[in-house]
Order: C-alpha cells, then sequence, then structure tokens
C-alpha cells in the first residue's frame, strides 16, 4: 500500500466529526436518555470500586507523583491532579474489576471511558448542566461504537484490545462534545485520537496493564481535546485512510460502511448492556445455563462429572485458554475458572477473586471436568450471538441436562432493569458511600436532565 490508496469509505471522519460536534440533547430520543443514566449510575460504581483495588492505586501513585496542578478529582479521595492524569485513574478504576458496561459489536466498555473524561471536565469547567452532560456522554457512545463496529472483531482476532484502540474515539469524541468544538475542530480531536492507539489482547492472560488500557483511551482523549483546542492538527482521514488509517491498520478485515450506517437514526448508544457478573462478558451465558441447570435439578457441584459448553470462535479464543493462577486477571477473563467458581458460589464478585480462591484446589480440580469447544451451529449465526452459549452437564448418576442460552443477561436483548442497575450499584460501592450518600447518588442520576449543575455529583464521588 502506499499513501495514494483509496480511502476505505468517502469523508467518514469529516462526517462523524460533523455529527459529535453539532449532537443537541433534543436529537437524543428518550429510551436513549434513559439508558445513558442507568450507563452513568453504573460505571460511577465501577469506578468508586475499582479506585481501591491494587493495580489502580499503583497508578494513582504514578499519577500523584507526577505534582500536577490540582484541578479533577481522584474518585473516591480528597486527591486532586490534572484533567489528564484524573482521567487516567479514574478510566483505569472503571474497568479495574470486569464489571464496566458492554457495547456487544465494538466489544468497547464506553462507560469506564466516557464517564471519567467528562467528570474531569466538568471539574475544569465549573457549572455545566445534566443536558449538556448527556449529551457529550452519546456523543462517545456513538462515535467510539462506531468506530468498534467498523473495525469489527476482527480487530480483536488481529490481537488488539479495543478498549485501548476504539476507546481513544470514547474519549476523544466526549471531551470534544463538553468542550463545543466545531466540526473543524471536533475532526482535528479524532485525528489526534487515532494516533494514540493502543492495546493488546496478551494482556488477558494475567497482566494488571488490561485495566491501564481504559485509563489510557480516556487520559488520550483529554490529550486528543486539548491539543485541538490549541490548533495542533490531526489526521483528516483517520478512520477511512486507505493506508495507515486507524480502520486499514488495525483490523486485517474492517467494515467500513459501519462507520455511518444509520447515524442518526440507529443509536449505538441504545445497545450498551451492562454486566451481572465480574467477569468477561463473552462468558456470561455460559455461566447462567450452567446455574439454571444446577438449580432445576437441585445438582451440588460434586454431583456434576462432566460439563460441555458450546461457544462462538470468539469466545473460545477469548476465553477457552488453559487457566493459570496468575493474577485476578487471568481469572476473571477465563471460562473454565468462572465456571468452577459459579459452580460452588452461585455468584461472581469480590470474594470469589480474594488469592486464596484463584489457587483454590478445589476449584482446580473441577475446571478439570470443564470441556469448551467450538459450536458450529453458533458460528453459523454470525458475531451478533458471539455471546451465546450451549451447556450441556452430565451427573454422576448418568443423566444428562441441556440450557441454551442465546442472549445474555444483562444484554439489550435480555435486559437488567432500572432496578436491576440500582441494586448492582448499592451493592458495588456499599463501604465505600454511606446509604445516604448512595440514595443521593441514585436520585441524582435518575434526573440527571434535570440539574443545572453537577456540583452535588462532583461532592459524593469525591467524598471521604
Amino acid at each position: 500500500m502506499s499513501t495514494d490508496t483509496p480511502p476505505l469509505v468517502q469523508n467518514a471522519s469529516k462526517i462523524l466529526a460533523e455529527f459529535a460536534s453539532q449532537l443537541q440533547y433534543e436529537d437524543i430520543p428518550l429510551e436513549v436518555v434513559e439508558r445513558m443514566k442507568m450507563c452513568m449510575l453504573d460505571s460511577i460504581g465501577c469506578c468508586l470500586h475499582g479506585v481501591t483495588l491494587p493495580w489502580t492505586k499503583l497508578v494513582e501513585d504514578m499519577a500523584m507523583g507526577e505534582g500536577a496542578t490540582p484541578v479533577a478529582s481522584i474518585f473516591g479521595t480528597s486527591h486532586k491532579t490534572s484533567v489528564g492524569n484524573a482521567a487516567l485513574v479514574n478510566g483505569t478504576a472503571g474497568h479495574a474489576f470486569e464489571f464496566d458496561d458492554m457495547h456487544k459489536e465494538s466489544i468497547l466498555h464506553p462507560g469506564s471511558i466516557a464517564i471519567p473524561v467528562l467528570i474531569a471536565l466538568v471539574e475544569k469547567l465549573g457549572k455545566v448542566t445534566g443536558k449538556d452532560f448527556l449529551t457529550a456522554m452519546v456523543s462517545g457512545y456513538e462515535i467510539g461504537a462506531r468506530v468498534g463496529n467498523a473495525a469489527s472483531i476482527q480487530l480483536f482476532f488481529d490481537g488488539f484490545h479495543p478498549q485501548g484502540t476504539s476507546g481513544v474515539f470514547v474519549g476523544a469524541a466526549a471531551a470534544g462534545r463538553m468542550l463545543n468544538f466545531s466540526p473543524t475542530v471536533m475532526l482535528d480531536c479524532l485525528g489526534i485520537a487515532g494516533s494514540q492507539a493502543g492495546g493488546l489482547m496478551a494482556a488477558q492472560e494475567g497482566a494488571m496493564v488490561k485495566r491501564f488500557h481504559s485509563g489510557r483511551a480516556a487520559q488520550s482523549g483529554i490529550y486528543s481535546a486539548f491539543l485541538a483546542q490549541k490548533g495542533l492538527t490531526g489526521i483528516s482521514n483517520v478512520l477511512e485512510a486507505g493506508y495507515g488509517g486507524y480502520l486499514s491498520t488495525y483490523s486485517s478485515s474492517p467494515k467500513p460502511d459501519r462507520l455511518l450506517s444509520g447515524l442518526g437514526e440507529v443509536w449505538e448508544s441504545g445497545q450498551v448492556g451492562f454486566k451481572p457478573y465480574a467477569c468477561v462478558t463473552s462468558i456470561h451465558s455460559s455461566l447462567d445455563a450452567l446455574l439454571a441447570i444446577m438449580k432445576s435439578n437441585q445438582l451440588k457441584p460434586d454431583d456434576i462429572v462432566r460439563i460441555d459448553v458450546g461457544l462462538s470462535p470468539m469466545t473460545f479464543t477469548h476465553c477457552a485458554w488453559e487457566y493459570k493462577a496468575q493474577g485476578v486477571t487471568a481469572a476473571q477473563m477465563n471460562l473454565y475458572f468462572n465456571m468452577a467458581s459459579v459452580a460452588f458460589d452461585g455468584v461472581l464478585f469480590t470474594e470469589q477473586y480474594s488469592s486464596e480462591k484463584l489457587a483454590d484446589p478445589k476449584l482446580q480440580s473441577f475446571m478439570q471436568k470443564v470441556h469448551a469447544y467450538v459450536d458450529a451451529d453458533i458460528e453459523s449465526m454470525g458475531v451478533a450471538y458471539r455471546h451465546a452459549s450451549r451447556v450441556k452437564v452430565t451427573t454422576n448418576k448418568g443423566e444428562v441436562f441441556l440450557q441454551e442460552i442465546l442472549d445474555r443477561r444483562g444484554s439489550p436483548e435480555n435486559p437488567l432493569s432500572k432496578h436491576d442497575i440500582q441494586f448492582k450499584f448499592r451493592n458495588v460501592v456499599s463501604g465505600i458511600l454511606g446509604e445516604s450518600q448512595i440514595n443521593q447518588m441514585i436520585q441524582l442520576v435518575d434526573r440527571m436532565e434535570e440539574l443545572t449543575d453537577l456540583a452535588p455529583i462532583i461532592a459524593l464521588l469525591t467524598s471521604k
């Protein structure tokens, strides 16, 4: 290829920049507004819990050690640092425990990028309305998801972590809209962001750095916006350039038509789902299928001699690798560990990833009963069903039980309710916020569009 290689699609970066910069609150469907409020509450909970974890603390220590001008807060603390560093730490926190929201097609967790970016900017700017916040949030979700859709699942198969790669566009578009960029400046903002994309999928097998990919995407969004604001120019055809563009570089089989398909009519931000388990989204259907079989047939772990798990090719590659006790990340990303853990405990939250559990001989033994394979029927359904699962349990009495789940619980097709998200939030931040603070946060976020100032939310996020 060379620099004169034709673009994958004409003017996509320019059109998306215009959309992101010109989006108004009144343009957003009510159901998308409601979804964004659920995403905001869910993301705040993930960030507040994540900032307490050791890998986030390492990033916080580095950021605070730089002695940057204290403008924006590190959630759950009284510490302040620069806008970019706050987004780095809080973005890492949002993705720190595999509990953040999920857009299936793009394989993105946009909330753990957009919320840290926007809260940091609110602290810099001062008074911001709830409507303006939600509008910027939708801009980030829409642009990031469309970029991820266009990169396709192949980006993952090529070894890149979508959160750190496509995720930069979530942060950049959200920041640019919050700063009221013109289409020209927004285009520079996106064009700068594309050069900062990065994140390798090998991080899922034990490295703490996987969480950091989200923080860097958030920080890169801030840097892109601030640099564009100062006049630094970005790649004007960053997404569609035939040589050296985002899609042509990061994905060996992109779908460039997904960048603009249904823009302004089909809302990708309305297709975001939520996680009921603190582990990789791809295996949630398998976990629910196993629990359904065990509950309906009153089975205990010792009653089971074999579990066959049919998966999509993506989920098999993503999660069905040999488990080794090498840290929380590896446990949360691994099918075998989580199937064993949920069989014994029935839930997957913080306690299931303690250091004692990661190498528990009881779980190690149970994992030998789990056998994963690529299910041809699921594969034939296409990427829309990459989270689908077929589970077959064989008991020590020779009984065989089958359970198929095509749409995971928490997905838009099988959604969690507002009450479910509020229940999850209460549990995630228990011990971090007091009961009255939890109630206040739920009420404030639930009426975001009425708020003329986000100061009460900032106060709760930084109370200690």
